[in-house]
């Protein structure tokens, strides 16, 4: 029979309708300003961490709506920005370097939505408040970085093919090699083709000196400057991830820089602080042959360097590095199995399994120490001003005897709680930046600016929904009222799945939201014209509507695919702002085909299948 849909088509849209209605539902509860305080290195967030929070902000008379403290660390509510922020420097003045405390928005949703993950979508930048950093990488460090290397490499490569040499430097943008004859030159360069084809090798001679010039190629070097660029963004992101900041935007923008978008945060000394922080580690072999107490007097024995250990006690340490923290390909927290005490397994590559293998199987019976070093800033003012200095700060977390031959994978113990075995996981893993970077641009949105934006944005959807369902009442009557439900089920179903995947959505994004609302009916135009059509050619209402559903879809399809198309280039080719309107764009057009094919024709087809119909409103 026409017109008459078989009962699992229907269920299927109850439950698209149910499942989309339930997780929409979070954004319309929105979110309140909190505090997210989280513990570093050597500290927790607990009951006591609790007490002095609340006592803090009762104290100074600031209203809280309420502190939950969960595994997390501690959240604080607010009813208003302008206490958040209050709050906010409170708090850091109380708790001091030893807490992560960060400005938040927490979702206001009740706790059944939070237990089936139903979320709001993020709000991007423009619509939320925030920082953003456009940020340069200094390529030239890179290169020299990396030719430095280089020089350590080639040193122990000719040394274990027994080459004689007499110098190896780096003269400008190569690697300058120096031998005492064309014989261990030209064995050299045999070695470092085999050993290094990305080096481009060139012969000279300088009086009696035989020279050999290594520089990388165009595409190695490309390679590096890639390789860098893309290291700074993992280390970034990863920096930024663990300070709870919701949806942030880190990304490459051109060959050598890179965008940074903060929603939430308002503090610009503390971004700054986030993301010059990287951390690393030395494993150096403890200098048992000297004596500590000649390097306290300022005698420091050749070869060695003095440090502290974490209790303040002085060691000795040899000037020769075993492996440093760009070896570690892998680290993660847990528990040593014979004291039970909080370690963190490393794991390294194939250059760094080498050295350790070879350094552990010499000097077993020794002690290596492990040296933790981290880049810290302090931004104090200055005539008025904000001044950041940065500042290396290198402790031994570690000092053990080396029991036996390890290489790849091994544990660091001797750390004082789980949270630093943790944290300090997180931060071998984020890695250190692989080369400098400098601010360029800055810009501060601030949270009213992003209020403003999302009440004009909500009202350009609300005004332009309004128009379309009024002109389609207006000209398709009955239809039109079924187009526009269609319409309303279509806006929840878009905020359902941008809530689903945790989107952001930004004013771009509502711009996309915006054009949908007018192409979500230009499918029902097409149907209801046709209908209108068959009706002229004589045709009975239900074969009309039949008819209409039918012989449109194909010019539906074709039109919304080759908009999807576009969306989806939208997406792959353009940045920032341009993908918030892909993402809406090509969402939009998905629901709409649904709603306005299938949601409408499932709605006529209820009032219509099975009945003699002799007129059709439309």
């Amino acid at each position: 029979m026409l017109n008459r849909y078989p009962l699992w088509k229907y269920l299927l849209i109850l439950v698209v309708l149910v499942v989309g209605t339930i997780y929409a539902l979070p954004n319309l509860y929105g979110s309140d300003p909190a505090i997210q305080i989280s513990a570093t290195r050597t500290t927790q967030v607990d009951n006591s961490t609790y007490s002095q929070v609340q006592n803090l902000l009762q104290g100074n008379q600031v209203p809280v709506r309420s502190i939950v403290l969960d595994d997390k660390g501690l959240l604080v509510r607010f009813e208003n920005i302008e206490d958040q922020l209050k709050s906010n420097e409170l708090i850091r003045n109380m708790l001091g370097e030893d807490y992560t405390v960060a400005l938040n928005l927490a979702s206001a949703a009740p706790a059944w939505l939070e237990n089936i993950n139903a979320k709001p979508m993020y709000l991007g930048l423009d619509l939320r408040g925030g920082l953003h950093f456009l940020m340069e990488v200094d390529t030239e460090t890179v290169m020299k970085q990396a030719y430095e290397r280089y020089v350590n490499d080639l040193r122990g490569l000719l040394r274990s093919n027994k080459v004689r040499y007499l110098t190896i430097s780096q003269r400008g943008e190569a690697l300058e090699l120096k031998f005492r004859d064309s014989e261990n030159r030209d064995k050299a360069g045999d070695v470092i083709r085999r050993e290094f084809r990305e080096l481009e090798l060139t012969d000279t001679e300088e009086g009696a000196t035989f020279l050999l010039r290594a520089s990388l190629s165009e595409p190695a070097i490309r390679e590096i400057k890639k390789g860098a660029l893309q290291q700074n963004i993992t280390t970034l992101r990863n920096r930024v991830n663990e300070l709870g900041v919701a949806e942030p935007v880190i990304q490459q923008q051109g060959d050598d820089r890179i965008v940074v978008q903060l929603p939430g945060i308002q503090d610009s000394a503390r971004a700054k602080e986030i993301l010059s922080a990287t951390a690393t580690l030395e494993f150096r072999l403890v200098a048992v042959e000297q004596s500590v107490q000649e390097a306290l007097a300022g005698k420091v024995p050749a070869g060695t360097r003095l440090y502290k250990e974490r209790n303040g006690n002085p060691i000795l340490l040899k000037k020769r590095v075993i492996i440093t923290g760009d070896r570690i390909t892998h680290a993660n927290s847990g528990f040593d199995q014979d004291s039970a005490s909080p370690a963190v397994f490393i794991n390294l590559d194939g250059a760094g399994a080498k050295a350790m293998g070879k350094t552990t199987k010499e000097n077993l019976g020794k002690p290596m120490a492990v040296v933790f070093i981290e880049h810290k800033s302090d931004t104090k003012k200055i005539n008025g001003e904000l001044v950041t200095k940065t500042r290396k700060v290198e402790e031994v977390i570690n000092v053990a005897t080396i029991q036996g031959v390890f290489s790849k994978r091994f544990q660091i113990t001797g750390l004082d709680s789980v949270n630093e075995a943790r944290d300090l996981a997180l931060l071998l893993r984020a890695g250190a930046l692989a080369a400098p970077i400098r601010i360029v641009e800055e810009r501060t949105i601030g949270p009213t600016l992003g209020a403003d934006n999302i009440k004009q944005g909500t009202r350009s959807v609300v005004i332009g929904m309004l128009f379309v369902v009024v002109f389609m009442v207006i000209w398709y009557r009955g239809f039109g009222l079924v187009a526009d439900t269609a319409l309303l089920v279509n806006l929840v179903l878009i905020v359902a799945v941008l809530s689903m995947l945790q989107a952001t959505l930004t004013l771009p994004g509502i711009a996309g939201i915006v054009l949908t609302v007018g192409m979500a009916v230009d499918a029902n135009v097409l149907i209801f014209e046709r209908i209108r059509e068959e009706l002229r050619n004589g045709n009975t209402p239900q074969s009309s509507i039949n008819a209409g559903y039918e012989k449109a879809l194909s010019t539906i399809a074709d039109a919304n695919i080759t908009t999807l198309i576009a969306a989806v280039v939208l997406f792959i080719f353009g940045t920032g702002p341009i993908k918030g309107f892909a993402i809406t764009l090509s969402i939009g057009i998905v629901t709409s085909m649904f709603t306005a094919i299938m949601g409408t024709r499932a709605i006529v087809n209820l009032f219509v299948a099975g009945r003699k119909i002799n007129k059709l409103s439309i």
